[in-house]
């Protein structure tokens, strides 16, 4: 299977032909204490409904491509349960916020790994053959392995989707963007707590050259 998509930007990719052995989707963040109606984010007094609402084609996505054979990759952010790898300005900022970073709630401690909060909602949770990469910081490439992962598998090409748009999804666009990997963005298949936030972050990603731009039916017509 080869071809190119025909983006706003350029023809993706831009070096060579489309072929599932490059190519890894990257699906970020989509855990309960982002998504949930009653979880940290909910607590923070955000409306998270807008995030959940990119759920469906997320999903969608993850069964056609995984049926193709490309590799998947599902990032959780979280830290340890002594806060150790928590840098101490995020833990003062929450705290400021009036909601510190580890404190009980409704899904465990909140953002602390191995707690039901932490982890991805059941509407797009991995697979056994999808990569889970857990990250303390927003960008999927800090302080983890995934770097050497893709390389390991000679995959060079990176579809992503995810939550936040404007932080941890752009985060590792920018990261990937400075390792040399070609980024396509699925625009429907993004989003952030605030509807304008998500269209904003878009267009950022439409005009700066970080990579290229598709809705989620353009990128399964690729693999039909």
């Amino acid at each position: 299977m080869s071809a190119k998509i025909l983006t706003e930007q350029y023809p993706w990719p831009i070096v060579g032909e489309f072929a599932t052995t490059r190519c890894a989707l990257l699906s970020i963040d989509f855990q309960v204490d982002y998504c949930a109606p009653d979880g940290y984010f909910a607590d923070l007094g955000l409306d998270t409904s807008h995030m959940r609402s990119v759920l469906e084609p997320v999903a969608q996505v993850l069964e056609i491509a995984r049926n193709k054979g490309i590799q998947i990759v599902h990032t959780r952010e979280g830290f340890r349960p002594d806060l150790s790898d928590c840098p101490d300005t995020k833990i003062l900022r929450a705290i400021e916020r009036g909601h510190p970073m580890g404190r009980d709630g409704r899904y465990g401690r909140l953002l602390i790994q191995g707690e039901a909060g932490w982890d991805i909602v059941e509407d797009v949770y991995p697979h056994s053959d999808d990569w889970v990469v857990d990250k303390p910081g927003q960008g999927a490439f800090y302080a983890t392995d995934l770097d050497l992962r893709l390389r390991s598998r000679g995959i060079d090409l990176l579809v992503v989707m995810g939550i936040t748009a404007g932080c941890c999804v752009s985060s590792t666009i920018r990261e990937a963007n400075d390792r040399g990997y070609d980024c396509l963005v699925l625009t429907d298949c993004v989003a952030d707590v605030f509807e304008e936030l998500t269209e904003a972050t878009n267009q950022s990603f439409k005009i700066n050259p970080l990579g290229a731009t598709a809705e989620s039916f353009e990128f399964i017509q690729i693999l039909s």
